[in-house]
């Protein structure tokens, strides 16, 4: 009697037994050979597990279309030009640094650093931003004077939220002086730099928030916070921006271990904003001015509204003790732009609705002690710098074509070679050559005949501004016909005569 077996089995069996039958095997007998069939299987990857197979972006990541890249390509464009205006030059740096890099730069944020597996035994972490690798920069390269922007992608482990344009991979715009300057005189450009930005960018109303280490130092210490409690009170006020007082307030009592007699007196503070007459008023405030560094500070400020004023934007800042901006290397003058129309709402998760919650669009402030902790001998290079939230200005920028059905063109094609009849491909290629040759965008068919209808609709669909139309009749003539494909207004043209004539076209189109 044969044990019947299926083709599979009886081909392993066939290969691995030498035997074409087997005859009464025993229960042992058949589990070892099953075992060895589900180890087989095992090595050879089960299949049904393919199916199951799910394609996604990891979480906090997205891909982009060409729709959502020509209005990123727009926004970098805009403020890449303002960066040159200003007279900035650009460096890069790698995407991954020694972990030792990062640490202790951060603050509480240290815990969103994505580290890698040890690599040849350096122990390597994702750059979490760009300014502590351009403070090792700096120090590695022996740089005391440099103005450099930075457009890249950072790494944070952090819980997204992608609506409002908080992911965990995401890019950043920076801007930096690096340079023992006068006091505030770098510092009110970076100002004057991010209300350019908005400006252009054309996101609406915004305040610019501004706040001194200084001065919140001093304000803690007139509190009765401890020294050693600073850095956690700093980094709970911090969150002011994304949740109530209350919230805040517990957690500096209950978590970080401040007197509640001291949290209130800064939960007082943190409400005070204004311009140089809240500089005035804390100057004369009892508990502020016997702090050297809140006066320090204050004094600072008092300097950079003045340059403010000069330059025009004081309308656009406020003096705000609530801003703090956690991260442990600020040393000076702080600051964030918070778009008037979407300022962040806690309560914005709980209704679901986060399109109109998306905080700051850029941040920075003055870190004098950062390039230090690279440098063997502890040489300070002073620095301020600011940070473009590009993401969030993708995020609103993104909603708001898609609100008002606003068609983005996705490439410049400015001219499509049109042939009205068969077998003219050839003719086709040697006036896109001689356009490409002149520096022309220009485009075809790829087919060798194409239907005309589909060519002229392909022109409108693209919103490519020129169409050059060929047929025997024009080949012999030696001209081509020019179309205006918006209004569909058509010209013949001498074929030696048609560069020039595109050109000029365009230049009154544009």
């Amino acid at each position: 009697m044969l044990l019947p077996l299926c083709k599979f089995h009886h081909q392993y069996l066939v290969r691995n037994l030498r035997c074409l039958a087997v005859r009464f095997y025993s229960n042992d007998q058949i589990s070892e050979e099953v075992a060895k069939l589900l180890e087989l299987k095992a090595k050879l990857g089960d299949d049904s597990q393919k199916t199951k197979f799910v394609l996604k972006c990891p979480k906090g990541t997205r891909d982009y279309n060409p729709q959502q890249m020509a209005i990123r390509e727009g926004v970098f464009n805009t403020i890449i030009k303002c960066f040159k205006r200003h007279g900035a030059e650009t460096i890069d740096t790698p995407v991954f640094e020694l972990k030792e890099t990062l640490t202790g730069k951060y603050g509480e944020d240290s815990k969103l650093i994505y580290d890698l597996k040890d690599q040849g035994g350096e122990l390597l972490s994702l750059r979490y931003d760009l300014t502590v690798p351009f403070a090792r920069y700096l120090a590695m390269n022996k740089i005391q004077n440099v103005k450099r922007y930075h457009i890249a992608k950072v790494y944070r482990r952090d819980n997204p939220a992608m609506t409002r344009g908080r992911f965990r991979e995401f890019y950043q715009c920076d801007f930096d002086i690096a340079g023992q300057y006068d006091a505030m005189i770098p510092d009110a450009e970076c100002v004057k730099l991010v209300s350019e930005i908005l400006n252009q960018l054309d996101l609406g109303e915004y305040i610019i928030k501004i706040n001194h280490r200084k001065v919140l130092d001093g304000m803690f210490a007139a509190c009765g916070v401890p020294d050693d409690k600073f850095r956690g009170a700093c980094s709970a006020v911090d969150k002011l921006d994304k949740t109530f007082w209350d919230d805040v307030r517990a957690e500096m009592i209950q978590e970080k271990g401040i007197d509640p007699i001291a949290v209130d007196k800064i939960g007082k503070y943190v409400e005070l904003k204004g311009r140089t007459e809240l500089i005035d008023k804390l100057l004369e405030d009892e508990a502020m001015k016997a702090q050297k560094s809140a006066v320090e500070g204050l004094e600072d400020l008092r300097v950079l509204f003045k340059y403010l004023e000069l330059y025009g934007i004081t309308d656009k800042v406020v003096f705000d003790l609530s801003l703090a901006r956690g991260l442990d290397y600020y040393t000076g003058v702080i600051y964030e732009a918070i778009l008037q129309g979407f300022a962040h709402n806690p309560k914005a998760g709980a209704d679901g609705d986060e399109s109109v919650s998306v905080g700051s669009v850029a941040g920075g402030g003055r870190y004098d002690g950062l390039v230090g902790m690279f440098d063997s001998k502890g040489k300070k290079v002073p620095c301020v710098g600011v940070s473009i939230g590009v993401e969030r200005v993708f995020a609103i920028m993104e909603s708001r074509a898609l609100a008002s059905n606003t068609k983005t063109r996705t490439t410049e094609t400015e001219v499509y070679v049109v042939s009205a009849q068969k077998n003219l491909v050839e003719e086709r290629m040697k006036i896109c050559k001689e356009l490409w040759d002149a520096d022309i965008k220009t485009e075809q068919s790829y087919k060798r005949n194409p239907k005309a209808l589909d060519q002229f609709q392909y022109c409108e669909t693209n919103s490519i501004p020129i169409a050059i139309i060929i047929g025997g009749s024009e080949i012999e003539m030696g001209v081509v016909t020019l179309r205006i494909v918006g209004s569909r207004e058509e010209r013949t043209v001498q074929r030696e005569k048609m560069v020039e004539e595109i050109k000029s076209v365009l230049a009154n189109l544009n």
